[in-house]
C-alpha cells in the first residue's frame, strides 16, 4: 500500500504534502528532524490520508494537490473527509 498524506504543523499551522509506503515511519522522520523541509516546523500531525495500491497512484495525487497551491483547497479537502466524503 501507498499513502498520501497531508501534515499540519503544530508551530505554525502550515501543511506539508507527502506520500509514502509507511506512513508511521514517514511521519516520525518528519518529526525527528530527518526531513530537510519539515524539521523546523516540528511537530507535526497527519490532518489527512488516502490509501493506493499503486505508487504511480499516490504520486500522481501528491502533485494533484500540491498543484492547487492553496491552502484554502487543502483545508476543503481535509474538512470533507473528515466528515466523511470526498474529493477527487
Amino acid at each position: 500500500m501507498y499513502y498520501t498524506y497531508v501534515l499540519k504543523s503544530d508551530r505554525n499551522s502550515r501543511y506539508y504534502i507527502g506520500y509514502s509506503s509507511d506512513i508511521k515511519l514517514r511521519l516520525k522522520a518528519h518529526n525527528s528532524g530527518n526531513v530537510v523541509a519539515t524539521k523546523n516546523l516540528r511537530p507535526w500531525k497527519i490532518s489527512y490520508v488516502e490509501e493506493f495500491q499503486d505508487e504511480g497512484d499516490a504520486i500522481a495525487r501528491e502533485r494533484q494537490i500540491k498543484s492547487w497551491k492553496s491552502r484554502n483547497a487543502i483545508e476543503k479537502l481535509i474538512f470533507n473527509k473528515n466528515r466523511g466524503s470526498s474529493i477527487s
